[in-house]
């Protein structure tokens, strides 16, 4: 085993656990829209969507990812990155 292989181990192990993160904030952003008014839980719902599908995507991502396993990992990791970077905006975007 060498310094790549720990390095992707640990890569996937952080973004597992930002998975596990924003899952959280999602399901916390769920709960307060349910308890908005009537218009502002339309256009959450709109936004939650949205964000549940980039979630979901980038959860495929990783999984494809580690599915594909370590030596092919440089294969998958733009698409990860890409995802995650789509992913952190709209979280802020919600957040702000």
């Amino acid at each position: 085993m060498g310094t790549i292989d720990s390095s992707v181990d640990q890569t996937v192990s952080k973004l597992e656990g930002q998975l596990q993160l924003w899952g959280s904030k999602f399901d916390e952003l769920v709960a307060k829209a349910e308890v908005a008014g009537q218009e502002a839980k339309l256009d959450a719902h709109k936004h939650l969507d949205q964000l549940k599908a980039k979630l979901d995507d980038a959860q495929a991502k990783l999984h494809e990812a580690k599915a594909a396993g370590r030596d092919k990992w440089d294969i998958f990791k733009h698409g990860v990155e890409s995802s995650w970077k789509e992913l952190d905006a709209a979280f802020k975007k919600l957040a702000h």
